[in-house]
């Protein structure tokens, strides 16, 4: 084990002295905590769950109706991930047949803000996203024309 490395796998602290300035928000490592967090909350499911489950519950089957393309059995584990998260509460009615119900919790409810804020910067700039996107795919056309010939 090198110098300076911890030997706790949870440990995310970098090695390396960068001084002031820290490249890393994050650790890269898979058995970082935080990078694990981030893989979690990041994904395209787990941000949609959170965000159609804003200041309402919601039954599985709702769920899956409003998110296009999302499998029974993805919706599944992503459900089981954010509720062993501590982000998505879910309450059985014990009734026949069972009713299931998800709803964020208090913790849920401030990584929804996060993601408003998210949401809000990509609305305020996809314009510029497009544009950026279209001379980029401008450049790789003329780039493979020109190597083509």
């Amino acid at each position: 084990m090198e110098e300076g490395t911890s030997k706790s796998p949870s440990n995310c602290e970098s090695t390396v002295d960068y001084g002031d300035a820290d490249p890393f928000q994050w650790d890269t490592r898979e058995d970082c905590q935080v990078r694990q967090i981030l893989d979690r909350i990041a994904d395209k499911w787990s941000l949609l769950v959170i965000a159609l489950l804003e200041n309402r519950r919601l039954r599985f089957t709702e769920l899956r109706r409003e998110i296009d393309g999302v499998s029974q059995r993805m919706l599944t584990v992503t459900l089981r991930s954010l509720e062993r998260d501590g982000l998505v509460k879910r309450t059985v009615h014990p009734v026949v047949p069972p009713r299931v119900e998800y709803e964020l919790t208090a913790l849920g409810r401030t990584l929804h803000t996060t993601i408003q804020s998210l949401v809000t910067w990509t609305e305020e700039h996809q314009d510029e996203i497009a544009e950026a996107r279209t001379a980029y795919d401008t450049r790789e056309a003329r780039a493979t024309e020109t190597a083509a010939s």
